[in-house]
């Protein structure tokens, strides 16, 4: 992809001490040292039309993002940071740190970033189906979304993930991994976004602690949202909720709307399977063209994923394996984490939780479904 000069100026590389040290005390001198480029914000602001609502695309916790054309036709994301965003500076300088370094095909492109006066900007390639949200809990638009693309979207999810924890020269937590931060490019191929949350390990480091427990309560993992522990097996949590609701089409939070006595997708799921009716959780908008051991083993490894005990649940790597090898046989899973027992009304943080830390008194407050978290204090 190329610019003429007058778009950016190019960038020093990254400072190498960054390459393993967490990203949450970047200072922002060291956004110019990224290794990204450098766009010139009249730039932006022309290929926007001065951020046009036309051009808009959506809304997040960090910002608006609006489509953008440039003059040689090239189409970008244009993610606009809020001036009210109370985080939204660490955020920004985090995305451009740590996207730089990331080069895979089911993650989202960083192409460059601005900073003028107050305006914070990030440039990234465009993906043109949108969020796998839009379709998935769309109850007309989920029909687009057979079996075969939901497969290839668990496929294309599990590849990015094993990336950022395994393969890429980081080792990353996602730490906010939801559908509606997973984009569908033009053949709705999954690419993992978001990456403003994201913490990065040291080589020899497999977990650390936080007081400010950031994400999205219904995809945050017990051990996490208790007691601020995250690690690789936090993210495979949030996997193994979004690949249930790949399958079901519905928000795992939804179903304390629809049935007072589960609570959640978690539970829906655990009790089917001890009723030996896994196939009930199939999305009936996908008709009847899917293969029944594909969907079972999904599901199986779904629930294997937000088991309650992080140890429990696989790696990344065993997830990818146990999707492409079907001769491997999976283990039993044991009770899911937030698995809702009793429920006391209609607030899921009140719920009794059957097993573990989770299941000890937590004081805090938090948003539920889509938006995003910051600022909890476990106890």
């Amino acid at each position: 992809m190329f610019f003429s000069d007058g778009y950016f100026s190019s960038a020093k590389r990254l400072k190498k001490t960054y390459d393993t040290a967490p990203l949450d005390n970047a200072v922002g001198d060291d956004i110019s040292t990224s290794g990204s480029l450098q766009f010139d914000f009249k730039c932006i602001e022309a290929a926007t039309s001065k951020f046009r609502n036309t051009n808009k695309l959506g809304h997040g916790g960090f910002g608006e993002v609006y489509k953008g054309t440039f003059p040689n036709g090239t189409e970008v994301a244009v993610k606009r940071l809020s001036n009210s965003s109370g985080q939204g500076e660490q955020e920004f300088q985090n995305e451009v740190l740590l996207v730089a370094k990331l080069q895979h095909r089911n993650l989202v492109k960083l192409l460059g970033f601005s900073v003028e006066r107050e305006e914070k900007i990030l440039v990234y390639e465009f993906v043109p189906n949108k969020s796998l949200d839009y379709f998935l809990f769309d109850h007309r638009k989920r029909s687009q979304l057979d079996w075969r693309k939901r497969y290839n979207i668990i496929g294309g999810i599990t590849r990015g993930i094993l990336y950022l924890h395994q393969d890429s020269r980081l080792t990353i937590i996602h730490r906010d991994l939801k559908a509606s931060n997973i984009l569908l490019d033009a053949d709705m191929n999954p690419k993992i976004s978001d990456f403003g949350m994201a913490r990065n390990f040291r080589v020899d480091q497999t977990e650390a602690n936080t007081g400010r427990v950031v994400g999205t309560f219904g995809y945050m993992s017990p051990e996490y949202v208790a007691n601020g522990q995250f690690s690789m097996k936090s993210d495979v949590y949030s996997f193994g909720v979004l690949t249930l609701e790949i399958i079901v089409g519905k928000k795992n939070s939804s179903f304390h709307q629809i049935d007072n006595s589960v609570g959640n997708l978690v539970t829906y799921a655990w009790r089917l399977w001890n009723n030996e009716s896994l196939l009930e959780l199939m999305d009936p908008a996908m008709g009847e063209n899917y293969d029944k051991d594909e969907v079972t083993r999904c599901i199986h490894i779904g629930l294997l994923c937000v088991q309650e005990n992080p140890a429990d649940r696989p790696t990344m790597s065993t997830v990818f394996q146990m999707l492409t090898n079907t001769s491997i046989t999976l283990p039993v899973p044991q009770p899911p984490g937030f698995f809702f027992r009793v429920r006391s009304d209609l607030n899921p943080l009140a719920d009794s939780l059957e097993s573990g830390p989770s299941k000890s008194t937590m004081s805090f407050t938090c948003s539920i479904d889509d938006a995003s978290i910051t600022n909890v204090n476990p106890r």
